[in-house]
């Protein structure tokens, strides 16, 4: 088999707000001194879409799941540990899916997270994505992910 390389590029969009948020806490910390919307240890549960923009009204491609971490004690170098599917919806990618389990410094402006896995047109997927943050709003946590994904796979 040949090995082919696929080149991304989307948007997620992390909502921790509002009446219908993409993302949950599901487990907390017995902590009262952090004020944060993601505290240290904070686990949390999220279904986001992927978007051609960063626009809400953009079009939707496909949907990310699992679970991040926030994993730094240090709230000025806010780090999370994720667990990601993203998984596409439409297009020629549809019913494909990558995985991503990596460290990823939030507060960096430029970041990279490593690409695990895959299935369909993606099976044996290995790569990385460069991640920047379009949009975040530090009061209530919702943000906007750039992502540019460099993908090989067979």
């Amino acid at each position: 088999m040949k090995e082919k390389v696929t080149h991304l590029h989307f948007f997620l969009h992390d909502i921790l707000s509002g009446q219908n948020p993409s993302a949950v806490m599901v487990a907390r910390p017995n902590r009262t001194d952090d004020k944060s919307p993601t505290p240290f240890g904070s686990l949390f549960a999220f279904d986001d879409p992927l978007r051609t923009g960063p626009e809400p009204t953009s079009e939707v491609i496909g949907n990310a799941q699992g679970l991040y971490l926030s994993s730094s004690q240090d709230i000025n170098q806010f780090t999370i540990m994720m667990y990601v599917d993203f998984a596409f919806t439409t297009g020629k990618f549809k019913g494909s899916s990558f995985g991503v389990f990596s460290r990823n410094p939030v507060v960096e402006p430029n970041r990279e997270v490593a690409v695990v896995g895959g299935r369909g047109k993606f099976r044996l997927a290995r790569g990385f994505a460069k991640v920047k943050t379009a949009h975040f709003n530090g009061s209530n946590g919702d943000a906007i992910l750039d992502y540019k994904v460099t993908l090989f796979h067979y």
